[in-house]
């Protein structure tokens, strides 16, 4: 169970602790095969990341994650479901181990553990500062939280480091991975020692979403915390 104490989780991260939210993440464009987008034949990870920013609406799919320590040592694992629609709007929902859902409904940012029954509330503003979900849910402005320098190929994969302005964050750095098919890994280093490993499948861009996906309602009788 996620100690809500620590907050290691993404979802945590995001409310401010580290940022592993949802989501809330920084993804690339996604190449002219999977977009439809004409992306340029040498874009760097940057050039991505805008070109994702500025074309891609909303998006779903499935991802991986696995947490490791210091020595790295994984830590913990886990797997679930995304989706967004940009600006602000996402569903982050973990199947397992646990289950927890994070959603941002355009003004805050509800995470509900289910073991727990218990549903923590912030701000939107404030939850996304210069998380992960900012690049990912955000628009351009959004970019402007962070430091972003292209870091080259490396395992097949043409990367970009986002590192975040406001050092009062737990993130040291995000990196994003793209692959032919679009972004494929992200890794997330907090000041804790942890990196936070994503590995992102079936990616969707621009499907229909429900407008559902993106609103929460606390299950009766949760315990709900924070800014309601």
């Amino acid at each position: 169970m996620v100690d809500p104490g620590t907050m290691s989780t993404w979802a945590a991260r995001c409310l401010g602790e580290t940022g592993r939210m949802v989501v809330s993440a920084a993804l690339c464009v996604l190449c002219a095969s999977a977009l439809g987008v004409a992306a340029p034949a040498h874009a760097g990870g940057i050039d991505r990341l805008n070109q994702f920013t500025t074309d891609t609406r909303t998006m779903r799919g499935e991802f991986d994650q696995k947490i490791y320590d210091r020595s790295r040592r994984v830590t913990q694992e886990s797997k679930g479901t995304l989706a967004f629609s940009r600006p602000g709007k996402f569903r982050w929902t973990y199947a397992k181990p646990y289950s927890q859902v994070i959603v941002g409904d355009g003004a805050k940012v509800w995470i509900y553990d289910e073991e727990l029954n218990q549903v923590t509330v912030k701000k939107l503003d404030l939850a996304l500062g210069s998380t992960p979900a900012a690049l990912l849910a955000g628009n351009n402005e959004a970019l402007m939280a962070f430091t972003l320098r292209d870091e080259g190929a490396k395992d097949g994969l043409e990367w970009v480091e986002a590192v975040p302005k406001d050092k009062e964050g737990n993130f040291e750095r995000i990196r994003i991975g793209f692959g032919a098919n679009g972004p494929e890994a992200m890794e997330l280093a907090d000041s804790f020692g942890q990196t936070t490993v994503l590995r992102f499948t079936k990616l969707q861009r621009n499907p229909n979403l429900d407008a559902a996906t993106f609103r929460f309602t606390p299950p009766k009788g949760a315990d709900v915390i924070g800014d309601q």
